[in-house]
């Protein structure tokens, strides 16, 4: 029998993102995030490529993303109340960690291999995040999917994007459980 790890079943087993709104200081230090951003970067990546970084975007940082984020919907003419949305998630948050896809020229690895790589590096990212006690959500939206922004605001290069923003501080409330997916609805059984 293999040897169970039921802590860490538990913890899988019962996560729960935190609503980035009710994320406040105190925020992790550079100490403290740096195990974090280490256990995101263990995912699986085939031919070890790294085809994600992070940017790690402080308080004066994210103020400034988000006057861009204003600026950016009104140059492109944004919904109001989705705008908002946008610039709150800057406006409003004390730390985010910006995982961004880089892809890599490769004979061997597929882009897809690469992309589902970050998408595991932002869960990676959340999850540690969670369990080294901290409330952590994962966001994108208009603003990091518009490349002039993430041109200007972060310096992206082209063919770079944003695979999501993970925001980490310290949770004000345990939101409610939410409904989960029924394992035997989306789950095929081959015996053959």
């Amino acid at each position: 029998m293999p040897e169970r790890n039921d802590p860490v079943m538990n913890f899988l087993l019962t996560r729960r993102s935190r609503p980035a709104r009710t994320l406040t200081a105190p925020v992790p230090t550079h100490e403290e995030l740096r195990p974090i951003l280490t256990a995101a970067a263990r995912v699986p990546d085939h031919g070890k490529l790294e085809p994600w970084r992070f940017i790690v975007a402080e308080k004066p940082a994210l103020q400034r993303l988000a006057a861009l984020a204003e600026a950016r919907a009104a140059e492109l003419g944004i919904d109001p109340e989705r705008a908002r949305k946008g610039i709150s998630q800057f406006a409003d948050a004390d730390l985010a960690v910006i995982v961004v896809h880089v892809p890599k020229d490769s004979d061997k690895v597929p882009e897809i291999e690469q992309i589902l790589s970050t998408g595991a590096a932002c869960m990676a990212l959340l999850n540690a995040a969670l369990a080294s006690g901290w409330g952590a959500c994962w966001l994108t939206g208009w603003h990091v999917h518009d490349p002039e922004f993430c041109r200007r605001g972060l310096g992206l290069k082209p063919g770079e994007w944003v695979a999501g923003v993970i925001h980490i501080g310290t949770e004000t409330m345990t939101p409610p459980e939410r409904p989960r997916p029924d394992i035997d609805a989306i789950t095929t059984w081959m015996s053959e």
